[in-house]
């Protein structure tokens, strides 16, 4: 896994919406996403942004990575999000919008001021991107490596439909390259990766469809808009029995090798080679951290 902490399923709440911000924090997911930007009326950004300061931090959930999704750089309302957001001492910051790594590294230099006027340990409040257009996705591996803060690229895949002229479509073969630019780049800046939101809550199959894809190419959690995903989501990022166990074969096959003075290891009829190696440890890796207890010290491996 390329983050320290679990990041499957990321879900948006409503900073205009004090039920819906209570509701959050009792569900499933891994990550709460606070919402300043897309589901507050411009009317009510100002009092948005105090509810959120003050629920994210009072009234911490537990087991959960608290994030704050901010109004855009290039807003009015950014630079007051921005110190609620820091004073507020959530684990992330999300950005909408990013396009640059100048844009990243600016906001990185506004956080650190804030976080030392405030005495919070500078550098402790993550950021996550979301890239949400053509450019956002071009630049993904500089605005991934652009500073320490960068913990995950987010991609949206409505946004950036609509700046390609692109149909938006359950299948998603539209955002298949933009998908891999972005895995691609956090692969190469150690960050997680998370896919794009599936908007049609009430279609579970077509989540499932989804998932496939999304698992399939390497993705590490994904945002969703609506609880009934979590669970589904959540299974499709926690290894299985029998990927745990194949894993756990694939260590012991070695410790054999070992024994026996072998070069040459074979499991099952196939060579063992790194590749397969690799993917034992993410396997592992990932029970681990979804709280998968494993007998022995196969997590050290």
């Amino acid at each position: 896994m390329a983050g320290s902490a679990l990041k499957r399923t990321s879900l948006f709440a409503s900073g205009a919406s004090p039920a819906n911000m209570i509701q959050a924090r009792f569900y499933n997911q891994d990550c709460l996403v606070y919402d300043l930007e897309d589901s507050v009326p411009l009317a009510e950004k100002d009092a948005a942004r105090l509810m959120v300061y003050h629920i994210a931090r009072n009234h911490r959930p537990e087991n959960k990575l608290v994030v704050i999704r901010v109004n855009a750089i290039n807003s009015i309302f950014f630079d007051e999000d921005l110190q609620a957001a820091v004073r507020a001492r959530p684990d992330a910051i999300r950005l909408p919008k990013v396009e640059s790594a100048a844009e990243v590294k600016s906001t990185s230099a506004k956080v650190a001021a804030i976080e030392e006027k405030a005495g919070i340990p500078v550098g402790s409040t993550k950021l996550w991107c979301n890239l949400e257009s053509h450019l956002g996705v071009l630049r993904a591996k500089e605005i991934a490596l652009a500073d320490p803060r960068v913990e995950a690229l987010a991609i949206s895949a409505e946004d950036y439909t609509a700046d390609m002229k692109a149909q938006r479509t359950k299948a998603g073969w539209e955002i298949f390259h933009a998908r891999n630019l972005v895995l691609l780049a956090c692969r190469e800046a150690g960050i997680d990766a998370l896919d794009a939101v599936f908007a049609d809550f009430n279609d579970l199959e077509g989540l499932k469809a989804d998932m496939e894809m999304c698992k399939t190419l390497g993705f590490d959690g994904k945002t969703l808009i609506h609880p009934r995903q979590i669970d589904i989501v959540n299974s499709y990022f926690t290894p299985g029995q029998k990927e745990i166990d194949y894993a756990i074969r694939v260590f012991d096959a070695i410790e054999e090798a070992k024994r026996l003075n072998k070069g040459a290891i074979a499991l099952d009829g196939a060579m063992i080679d790194e590749p397969i190696v690799r993917r034992a440890r993410t396997v592992l890796a990932q029970a681990k951290a979804a709280g998968i207890k494993v007998e022995g010290d196969y997590y050290d491996r």
